[in-house]
């Protein structure tokens, strides 16, 4: 089968592209889920609308895949390894060999953050532990918090966050040393600085952080905490398969109005793309790209209209 639409990932950006493609009612529309990505291990986003007191991801994506559904949008969970396009149409592959043939494609198939590999940190991930100073930064205004950080990566978020909070702790958990003159500079903003590896995560029942013991013993206590590790992982790999072009970071490139890429019939929303990584961004993309899809398919679609006199 030939769908109109395919889009690969079922995240944030993916399925509201799903529910806004499924409400149109006039086009066969797959979406194509591994079952991964940031939104899956939040446990609880606070800047959405409607949601004061904070949804997790896992709900917000149950919740998304559902409305679509009812919209006739079809779901399979598989990872595309593959993707090729031949005479107008594209060709996928699946992680089992499956395959899969379109018409058009979203590529929602964002990006993951490198954590560390710590005891206690996925239970706080969303709830006290964050990543995106944009999301929540609101969240450490005057607390105590912890950035569990790597090096140069950690060193620039400890300086955002710094504007939210004097009580501010930077852990430099791989010890990528930093020079003397940054030390200084950390110091000068009231910045406590650690170059020590950390064992666990202290945290309660609730998911709220209590503080961190480091490998020598130590316990430094915190209401809140921050990752930046640096190194991403920007799941660009099908957009390069597919002669995509990307940014220099290996987000991909598109359209500011429609979110198309250089390659004609290929959308990308989300993460992956170039912009600010926040949920809400996401939902916008993901409506913007379906409506241009949309746009797309209905001229593919056209008859030539009847004339009468």
């Amino acid at each position: 089968m030939t769908y109109d639409t395919i889009i690969i990932g079922g995240g944030i950006a993916g399925l509201q592209a799903a529910i806004q493609l499924g409400r149109y009612s006039a086009h066969q529309v797959l979406v194509i889920d591994a079952a991964q990505g940031r939104s899956s291990l939040c446990r609880s986003y606070h800047n959405i609308l409607g949601w004061p007191d904070g949804i997790s991801g896992e709900e917000l994506r149950a919740r998304g895949k559902l409305q679509a559904a009812r919209a006739g949008v079809e779901f399979v969970s598989d990872k595309v390894l593959r993707a090729s396009k031949r005479a107008g149409l594209f060709y996928l592959e699946g992680s089992g060999g499956t395959k899969y043939t379109a018409k058009t494609l979203l590529l929602a198939t964002g990006i993951m953050d490198r954590f560390p590999e710590l005891p206690g940190l996925r239970e706080t991930l969303g709830r006290s532990v964050y990543v995106c100073p944009d999301c929540d930064g609101y969240e450490i205004q005057d607390r105590s918090t912890v950035l569990i950080g790597s090096g140069i990566s950690g060193l620039n978020m400890a300086f955002i966050l710094r504007q939210r909070t004097p009580h501010l702790t930077y852990i430099n958990h791989e010890k990528n040393a930093l020079s003397p003159k940054q030390r200084d500079h950390l110091e000068a903003q009231g910045i406590i600085y650690i170059e020590e590896a950390i064992a666990r995560l202290e945290s309660g029942e609730d998911g709220m952080i209590r503080g961190v013991t480091l490998e020598n013993g130590r316990t430094v206590s915190a209401e809140r905490g921050f990752i930046a590790m640096g190194g991403n992982s920007v799941h660009s790999e099908l957009a390069e398969q597919l002669g995509v072009e990307l940014h220099k970071n290996r987000h991909i490139e598109a359209n500011r109005r429609s979110l198309m890429t250089n390659v004609e019939g290929v959308w990308a929303a989300g993460d992956v793309a170039v912009h600010a990584e926040q949920a809400t961004v996401a939902m916008g993309d993901g409506a913007i790209a379906a409506i241009w899809i949309h746009k797309t398919l209905q001229k593919m679609k056209q008859t030539v209209p009847l004339h009468l006199s």
